[in-house]
């Protein structure tokens, strides 16, 4: 938890350790996320980011090898129970990956694929809910003419915010964000950076990111990883101006990383 008093934790993670085989990634890892804010997570290459933020929908079980100790718990429900349902938790906890990964198919089809997949086949509210899905997205505009056309005939920074369109079909509560913006021109990141002003006010976004600049702009709490462990959180507008610790302070005033 951060420094300063949070209320309306979503996410809640005590005592993480992540082993790769015998090799430990991630070391007493605790973190809270407030619902309805950005959290930036921050630091070098290697350091645990991405790898801490792929526990947060289980996406380390696809790895094999892998072994967790701790827990997170989402709404005090400890996500990595035997009983939890893991497609009801990636559907709750969406993920947007560092390259956009359009589906090869339609625009349309793109939005309208997880909903299909849970069951809805009502063209009525798939039409609703993919337009919906696009102005939320910020996208709408930009292809509400050829929602019929190849996603992949999109921009980079389209297909990013298709992509987003298309976590947001499935209603989830909590968006992951692994460098959204990484291979993106900076108009397009410019673009996904003032998305995620919008989506706060109906979401909570984690988003891992290299950039400090985009941290420091676009997210309200940020963490700072170092060899797999949370060296300092806390308010972002806080840690970037008066950092607790030196190594947060050398990091984010470029002496190393």
């Amino acid at each position: 938890m951060p420094e300063e008093q949070v209320d309306k934790q979503v996410v809640h993670a005590s005592h993480l350790n992540l082993f790769y085989g015998n090799n430990q990634a991630l070391f007493n890892i605790n973190l809270s996320f407030e619902k309805n804010h950005v959290t930036a997570l921050i630091g070098p290459s290697g350091c645990g980011k991405s790898t801490f933020l792929r526990c947060l929908n289980r996406m380390n079980d696809l790895i094999e090898g892998v072994k967790i100790e701790g827990n997170i718990k989402i709404h005090n429900e400890d996500i990595y129970h035997p009983q939890t349902d893991i497609v009801q938790l990636r559907k709750n906890v969406g993920m947007v990956f560092q390259r956009p990964n359009p589906f090869p198919m339609t625009i349309y089809d793109n939005i309208a694929y997880g909903p299909r997949i849970h069951g809805l086949k009502d063209h009525k509210k798939l039409d609703e809910i993919v337009e919906s899905s696009l102005q939320k997205a910020a996208l709408w505009n930009e292809v509400k003419d050829r929602l019929h056309t190849p996603a992949k005939g999109l921009s980079g920074g389209q297909q990013q915010r298709l992509v987003i369109g298309r976590v947001l079909a499935v209603e989830p509560e909590i968006i992951l964000m692994d460098e959204p913006t990484s291979a993106l021109d900076p108009i397009s990141t410019a673009s996904v950076e003032e998305l995620l002003q919008e989506l706060k006010k109906s979401y909570t976004v984690i988003i891992v990111t290299h950039n400090m600049q985009q941290a420091a702009r676009s997210s309200d709490f940020t963490a700072f990883f170092l060899n797999g462990e949370v060296v300092e959180y806390g308010k972002t507008s806080r840690l970037f101006t008066t950092p607790k610790e030196k190594r947060t302070e050398d990091y984010i005033t470029g002496r190393f990383g």
